[in-house]
């Protein structure tokens, strides 16, 4: 049985992108940080397209080769084939966009994990799985390497899976030059020919560009190069032409590339083509896989590599599927494909990480209320909090589905120890009890304070609004909630958005409904909406329909509590739970209050405090699950 569609085998590193345009490298100030190497974004490529991926390389024991084996988990890929190696550093990768042209990169690469990868790291059952190997050139520049290689290849044709070569050439991995040429994409060598050559009959399709095949055939002349490929192969071969497309060849080698069969370009900008190679791989092994014609796979591989081009990094610029055939039927409307606010909003909310279609959230982001109590002082608050995160982590005991409301002013030290809980983490910005809407001092005039933010962290902004609001409070509310919008996907971070219309005016059945559209309208697209618990069915379908019919991508609703006892929680929870859309709540004062007034007043110990929050926590889950398994496929 394969269980898997494709196992990818090779390079892995950290990709440490320059994050300033139309600089040298040397001048770069800042950095995003990526996965990447040619096997490694192939693996996550053919995810986001729906394929079952899996990729066999090494990773060092330390932190960036833990950020690649969880940021590959969290794109869908197997992670099965990816080894730890105790003795070696993971690699990295330092690039940037100089122009349209130049896209300087050095390589870390001295003795690195990936490049210790051997014979023993493939395990026979786990290629048996797999409909497909890909192999890629740079683990042919090393005997060990090569042996690993080759050992897959060999076990995937026994088993009957199909194998690629994406040639991947870089001189400089070859040891052919220096390390500040890593920019180089062609040095001749006949070593490296007559060892690429050797290996070539094993193949079922090769890829490469012109340059690429020119190594692999021995000739500059692209056809000569192809043709001395076919001699020893009777692979499918495939021939990037940049802007010129790409083009297969099944069988003998024509006189000119154009005879050879062609899907259609996109006549877009090119931004970075740093990664577009993996991209069009991806592509091409979704439609190569699916038993799609040439021109068809071809046709995906051109869409993929042009979404690449167009953005920055190599696989965050990838396309989900949903992106991939929304931007085929729809065809290209702006050359530079990042300024596309449309497909932007599908490729951000398609390829985002997590399940989160339940959502138990304990919120004590509360600020103002906590300051109020009797005994409060800010650093009695923080400790509280603290006490807070652990009742959450006991409810919790490491299962998916809850979360937490936590600020940063107040509360820092227990977003700092919620990192990496495996809770959902929701942090606040705006100043309490604001209108017009004003944040806290630590976002900044500019919201520069969000690039400090740890990516795992959701924008939760509160925004006390009604549709009859004056139109010079609705005016300077949205200007705040829009600049907010566009710093949070600038810098990666998902957005919350609360709004309370029933502290500002009286509410009617579209009161929600209307205030949700008119922030769509304004070009606001929140991952998540926080909603009042309302009291009616009506209410809930036009909110429901309001935001469906805007996003079909977003995360979802959660219902507040308002500080409302268990008892009306509970009927609002029933009726919530009827609507699919409604992940779940997020309740504050309800769970804390109690305890947080008497522990404040030193009447009860940490222990007590925690285990009262972890009664009523526990207790709102057990109503939120049973009202929605009640409910079933809700509305």
């Amino acid at each position: 049985m394969k269980t898997l569609d494709v196992i990818t085998i090779g390079r892995s590193s950290v990709d440490l992108y320059g994050a300033q345009v139309g600089g040298r490298l040397e001048d770069m100030g800042s950095f995003q940080k990526y996965i990447g190497g040619s096997p490694c974004n192939m693996a996550a490529g053919t995810a986001r397209l729906g394929l079952k991926s899996a990729l066999i390389t090494r990773v060092g024991d330390e932190h960036m080769g833990r950020f690649i084996r969880e940021e590959l988990a969290r794109e869908g890929v197997d992670v099965r084939g990816v080894k730890t190696d105790p003795q070696r550093l993971t690699a990295l990768v330092l690039l940037g966009i100089r122009d349209d042209c130049q896209f300087p990169l050095i390589f870390y690469r001295e003795n690195c994990a990936d490049m210790a990868l051997c014979e023993d790291d493939i395990d026979p059952s786990f290629i048996a799985e797999a409909r497909a190997v890909v192999a890629t050139g740079t683990h042919l520049s090393h005997s060990r390497t090569e042996a690993a290689v080759l050992k897959a290849l060999h076990l995937a044709r026994e088993s009957g899976a199909q194998t690629a070569l994406d040639i991947d050439y870089r001189p400089n991995l070859w040891g052919l030059s220096g390390h500040g040429d890593g920019e180089n994409r062609f040095i001749a060598s006949a070593a490296v020919t007559a060892k690429l050559q050797s290996t070539l009959h094993l193949f079922d399709l090769i890829v490469g560009t012109e340059e690429e095949f020119h190594i692999a055939g021995g000739s500059t002349d692209t056809v000569a190069a192809l043709r001395a490929v076919r001699a020893v192969s009777g692979a499918v071969l495939v021939c990037k032409r940049g802007a010129a497309g790409a083009v297969a060849f099944t069988g003998a080698i024509p006189d000119k590339l154009e005879d050879g069969e062609t899907g259609p370009g996109f006549p877009i900008e090119v931004f970075n083509v740093l990664g577009a190679g993996d991209g069009f791989m991806s592509g091409l092994l979704k439609g190569w896989l699916d038993g799609e014609s040439w021109p068809v796979a071809l046709k995906y591989a051109n869409a993929c590599g042009a979404f690449a081009v167009s953005r920055h990094g190599c696989t965050p610029a990838y396309p989900s599927l949903e992106e991939m055939n929304y931007f085929l039927s729809r065809g290209v409307r702006e050359k530079a494909l990042r300024k596309d606010a449309a497909l932007e909003q599908v490729h951000w909310a398609t390829n985002r990480h997590g399940d989160w279609s339940t959502m138990r959230v304990f919120a004590f982001d509360h600020r103002m209320q906590m300051e109020a109590m009797d005994g409060a002082t800010p650093e009695k608050i923080g400790a509280f909090k603290l006490l807070c995160l652990e009742a959450a982590k006991g409810v919790q005991a490491g299962r998916p589905g809850y979360g937490i409301l936590c600020d940063g002013r107040l509360g820092r030290q227990a977003l700092y120890a919620a990192a990496g809980s495996g809770l959902w983490i929701g942090r606040p910005v705006e100043w309490p009890g604001s209108r017009p809407l004003e944040l806290e001092p630590e976002i900044g005039p500019d919201y520069g304070g969000l690039s400090e933010w740890p990516l795992e962290q959701v924008v939760k902004v509160l925004c006390f609004c009604h549709p009859d609001d004056p139109p010079e409070t609705r005016a300077e509310q949205e200007a705040t909630v829009t600049r907010l919008f566009h710093a949070c996907r600038r810098n990666r971070l998902e957005m919350l958005l609360e709004i309370i219309p029933s502290k500002v005016g009286p509410v009617e059945d579209d009161t929600s409904a209307r205030l949700i559209r008119r922030f769509y309208e304004i070009g606001i697209y929140p991952d998540w909406w926080k909603l009042e618990p309302f009291t009616s069915a009506v209410a809930w379908e036009k909110a429901c329909a309001a935001i469906t019919e805007n996003d079909p991508h977003v995360r979802g609703i959660v219902v507040l509590g308002l500080d409302a006892p268990a008892d009306q929680l509970a009927e609002s929870f029933a009726l919530a739970a009827r609507h699919d859309l409604v992940r779940g709540f997020a309740v504050g004062r309800t769970i804390f209050a109690d305890a947080a007034r008497r522990w404040l007043r030193g009447e009860i110990g940490d222990a007590e405090a925690i285990a009262a929050m972890v009664a009523r926590y526990q207790g709102l889950c057990q109503v939120w699950d049973s009202a929605r398994a009640q409910n079933g496929a809700g509305a």
